[in-house]
């Protein structure tokens, strides 16, 4: 049993920053592939990134264009998204999750987070 636990979520001005945190426990971190996903109201959940430390791959969805970074440290167990230039159409809350069932880019993981909310003003 994996449990996620996010933060670092919040209210930012568009062109914003905020860096989310993304815990987990449970399981060996470092062979634990990871994705984060948003969802805003009344749309579907959709795909922002994947990181996976056995292979040392990360993917992004195409729409951040650069403007996100995944990052980890093994030692705490943590995933971070560190979001730059945000715009007030990327306000969602914010999921992580662990163990993709299906392709990363598919919501369909084993274990999910709480979500955090981040809300971008214009």
């Amino acid at each position: 049993q994996v449990q996620l636990v996010e933060s670092g979520g919040g209210s930012v001005q568009a062109g914003g920053s905020l860096r989310l945190s993304c815990a987990a426990s449970g399981a060996p971190f470092s062979a634990t592939a990871m994705g984060w996903f948003r969802q805003a109201p009344g749309k579907e959940r959709e795909f922002v990134a994947y990181t996976s430390s056995a292979t040392s791959i990360t993917y992004y969805a195409d729409s951040l264009k650069g403007r996100f970074t995944l990052s980890s440290d093994n030692a705490k167990a943590t995933v971070y998204l560190q979001m730059n230039r945000l715009i007030p159409e990327e306000t969602a809350v914010y999921y992580c999750a662990a163990v993709p069932l299906g392709g990363y880019r598919s919501p369909d993981y084993a274990y999910w987070g709480q979500g955090t909310q981040v809300t971008v003003s214009s």
